[in-house]
């Protein structure tokens, strides 16, 4: 099983730069012929990734990729940046992950016209089937001020080809949603990362936040504007993915008794020496001979909420105390809840989802500490009730 950390390759610096925002600790590693990545881990949490940019074009992805799986031999090779939607169903700002990617510039041109012959490359199953879990929890996009709404995860094709498409009426445009209408989005780097991925065995997901309508407004002021969001969503999810995957390979790489231990983490056990029996607990924490008992906080409204946060502060130290939880994650972790605190005490319309919002980003930061996620769970339901 590979032991590598998540690639994450950009085509576009913008792309990079908003994936870049999101890793600590941050050092270059130098390829032996040149290509320059950089190695981190995502803030917060313990998941290393390496950080590359391709520079567009199939070709170019294609070769930086399998350059970048043979020096790291990631978990997982994921392809974040930005793309065109080929149809008016999927917003600007969503972000589509690819169910398969089209090479749609193989044809033959024949006398009747150009007939298709596209090459194609299915996602792993594995990757879609997390993928759309963390879709349906709804929890990894950065909070928008302002966007009630927030951005969509979809899956579906992408169709990935050597030129920038930016017309819905030019001949080439007619033809491709006519061979490939069931694609969502278009671009140009998927099909050379999925190539590569293919070839040295690497599972690829490709994460595209779409920033225009591949519709003559590339350029435009509103894509000037859609452009860093969508990439900034993409990146956001791409990053929620990389953790996630990291988790499970770091979970199967346990001893099958760590595992066991790890899934009954939250029913501690304690030996009754009276009647030599054994007793099963739930416990806040169990550190050495200490138990923090904790019961799950029931907040009822905004004042009670306010308290409970205040309480979770505390759980926070401690935890930070015990060395549970880092230094950093501790300091983030803070951020977020001062956040919440504010949100809870606005009584405003938009201030519960900002709370919920902020509460389940909160909750990321302290994935690995299961005590911690399971007393967030009740705190989160109870902002969403206050809307």
């Amino acid at each position: 099983m590979p032991k590598g950390p998540v690639v994450i390759l950009t085509a576009l610096n913008l792309e990079y730069q908003s994936v870049r925002r999101r890793l600590a600790d941050l050092q270059v590693h130098r390829h032996e012929r040149g290509t320059r990545f950089e190695t981190g881990t995502v803030r917060g949490t313990s998941c290393r990734v390496a950080l590359g940019l391709t520079n567009k074009g199939n070709h170019s992805a294609a070769v930086i990729a399998e350059r970048a799986i043979q020096e790291f031999s990631p978990v997982a090779v994921l392809f974040v940046g930005v793309a065109g939607a080929l149809w008016d169903a999927t917003r600007l700002g969503d972000v589509v992950v690819a169910s398969h990617v089209y090479a749609y510039h193989g044809g033959t041109s024949e006398d009747d016209g150009l007939k298709a012959r596209p090459r194609a490359w299915e996602a792993p199953h594995g990757i879609s089937q997390l993928a759309s879990y963390l879709a349906r929890s709804d929890d990894w996009a950065d909070p928008t001020p302002g966007d009630e709404d927030g951005p969509q995860v979809r899956f579906g094709a992408i169709a990935a080809g050597e030129i920038v498409q930016n017309s819905r009426i030019s001949a080439e445009a007619k033809w491709i949603r006519q061979h490939y209408n069931d694609a969502l989005a278009i671009e140009m780097e998927a099909a050379g990362v999925a190539q590569a991925g293919h070839l040295s065995g690497a599972p690829v997901a490709i994460v595209r936040g779409i920033s225009d309508r591949a519709d003559g407004t590339k350029n435009s002021a509103e894509d000037r504007n859609w452009q860093p969001r969508a990439a900034a969503n993409a990146s956001a999810f791409a990053i929620r993915l990389a953790v996630e995957l990291m988790g499970e390979q770091e979970e199967a790489a346990m001893p099958e008794d760590d595992r066991a231990r790890s899934a009954d983490r939250f029913a501690r056990r304690v030996s009754n020496t009276v009647h030599n029996s054994t007793v099963g607990i739930m416990a806040d924490s169990v550190t050495g001979s200490n138990v923090h008992m904790n019961a799950a906080p029931k907040a009822s409204g905004p004042t009670d909420l306010i308290t409970e946060l205040h309480g979770f502060r505390e759980q926070l130290g401690r935890h930070r105390t015990e060395g549970t939880l880092d230094e950093d994650s501790y300091r983030e972790a803070l951020t977020d809840l001062d956040s919440a605190l504010r949100s809870a005490g606005e009584h405003t319309p938009g201030s519960s989802k900002r709370t919920v919002m902020t509460l389940k980003r909160l909750r990321g930061l302290v994935a690995e500490c299961p005590a911690l996620v399971a007393t967030l769970a009740p705190l989160v339901a109870a902002a969403g009730d206050l809307a």
